[in-house]
């Protein structure tokens, strides 16, 4: 069901407290729309920031804000499992449906996207190209994004969800039914990857802000970290199968097959029970509701600076259906097989990075921020890597750091929305994340073309670091800390520490 990097995802990336209470899913990680900016950044602890671990506290909610959802009454809802364990999300029977749904169509639109990438490379012999279609799929979040959750919170989200789960499944079947007659070319290929898109505007908002209605707030950092985990799964087994079919039988049946796979899904979201719902009062048609989210996040520092990383590391750090097809077709000359192996490899490392975002207990803005510069680093010192193999075996620590970066940033931004904004803020959030390829896989196909994609790797990392390093750096002063330089068992140590305390340590010498 997901269509966008790591969506995921999301991607699209962080835990929520399942102490939260259970019964008042209406406050729980939730501000009031025009609260005052909440401190980012806890600055007690002298070790490092501690960012906003509970966001319900950080903003708290007003009854106003409460007002935005109601709980399913009574007797005739099951109450949200508090466990805290690793699948704890899954007690729930709508979200193990939803779940169940995911793990076919995901494997179908890794299959596709295998698939379609291989295929315009053939067709054109250009990564600029394979940059094109993938900039083709993501500019319609970039163009509508902001209209798109707009209409998720006006919209019911099961039946909105499928409405695009049967637009994507059509467009995958007529692809399959052009390249499977011969009279594929690669404009088809684009105007599917935007017919995609379009959907997408819709489908990942819709997505996202269904998650906490199936599973409640106590649960929804698991659900999400699972989701993930969901995705990622289907991306070990995806490209494998495509890369199998593409060698054996061609690019066609990869994509009926991710066709057929969206009756999984859109069968899950029929045999739910609605009454079952963590329901939330959706937003009445008016005026002014686009201007009124982008004013809700303009004042709330805790949303608007994962937005902003995430948005630079989606435009230049996560354009791997460039780098990758490059590298196996032009520096390593080892064709799909290669190429499959590559993201194969990735997704055991997001994977991992899934599970362990599904243990842990709180969303740590400085888990954002390290996995963010971990990403960008990894990506230079994969640039330079001399061996196919040892390209390889790095994509399992860039997947986990990606995936790091992708959860942490998408369930700390969801737990620190109101209810009745999610829609508008979470379709900001991808629109941001996945928007930024219409502008940054242009440019960086360009640039593997003309220069290598070492060259295009390096660059995609070196941006990456930069952008999470001093985004850093401003969530500290927000957060009243300061970098200190120091030295730790004969080890340099970098760490934050208070500001006040510092400067009073400085007054006594």
């Amino acid at each position: 069901m997901s269509t966008g990097p790591g969506a995921h995802s999301a991607p699209a990336p962080a835990t929520h407290d399942s102490s939260a209470a259970h019964d008042s899913p209406a406050t729980a990680g939730t501000s009031p729309a025009g609260a005052e900016p909440a401190p980012v950044v806890d600055a007690a602890p002298v070790e490092d920031p501690a960012p906003v671990e509970d966001p319900a506290q950080a903003a708290p909610a007003t009854p106003s804000a409460a007002a935005g959802t109601a709980p399913a009454t009574a007797g005739s809802s099951p109450r949200t499992p508090r466990s805290s364990s690793m699948f704890s999300s899954l007690k729930v029977r709508n979200y193990r449906l939803f779940f169940l749904g995911q793990v076919v169509s995901n494997t179908g639109t890794w299959m596709q996207r295998i698939a379609q990438d291989w295929l315009v490379l053939s067709l054109t012999g250009s990564s600029a190209a394979v940059g094109i279609t993938t900039a083709l799929q993501f500019l319609p979040m970039l163009l509508f994004g902001l209209y798109g959750g707009v209409l998720v919170d006006r919209l019911p989200k099961r039946p909105t969800l499928l409405v695009t789960q049967a637009a994507m499944a059509l467009t995958g079947l007529a692809l399959a039914f052009l390249t499977l007659s011969g009279h594929v070319e690669v404009w088809h290929v684009y105007l599917a990857a935007f017919a995609v898109g379009l959907a997408t505007v819709v489908d990942n908002p819709a997505r996202q802000s269904f998650v906490s209605e199936m599973v409640g707030p106590g649960q929804l950092q698991n659900a999400v970290s699972l989701n993930s985990a969901n995705f990622q799964s289907a991306r070990l087994v995806g490209p494998a199968v495509a890369g199998l079919l593409i060698t054996g039988v061609g690019t066609g049946w990869a994509f009926l097959l991710n066709g057929l796979s969206f009756v999984a899904p859109i069968a899950g979201l029929l045999l739910m029970r609605a009454r079952e719902l963590h329901v939330v009062q959706r937003t009445p048609r008016g005026k002014g509701q686009l201007r009124e989210g982008l004013r809700y996040v303009a004042g709330r520092p805790d949303l608007i600076w994962p937005i902003v990383l995430v948005g630079f590391i989606g435009t230049f750090g996560f354009n791997f259906p460039v780098w990758l097809s490059a590298y196996a077709d032009d520096t390593f000359h080892a064709g799909a097989g290669a190429y499959s192996l590559f993201n194969t490899l990735m997704a055991l490392g997001s994977l991992a990075g899934a599970l362990l975002a599904a243990r842990r207990g709180t969303a740590r803005l400085r888990v954002l921020i390290a996995a963010a510069i971990a990403f960008g680093a990894l990506e230079v010192v994969a640039a330079t890597a001399p061996s196919l193999w040892l390209f390889a075996l790095l994509m399992v620590p860039i997947g986990i750091a990606g995936l790091t970066v992708n959860v942490t940033a998408n369930t700390s931004v969801q737990m620190a929305t109101d209810p009745a904004m999610r829609g508008r803020v979470m379709a900001l959030f991808m629109m941001v994340f996945m928007g930024g390829s219409p502008l940054g896989a242009p440019l960086v196909g360009w640039v593997t073309d003309a220069y290598g994609p070492r060259i295009g790797f390096a660059l995609g990392g070196l941006v990456s670091m930069a952008a999470a390093t001093t985004i850093g750096l401003v969530l500290a002063r927000l957060g009243g800390l300061r970098v200190s330089l120091g030295w730790h068992r004969g080890a340099p140590r970098v760490r934050f520490v208070p500001r006040t305390r510092t400067e009073e340590h400085l007054a006594t010498v």
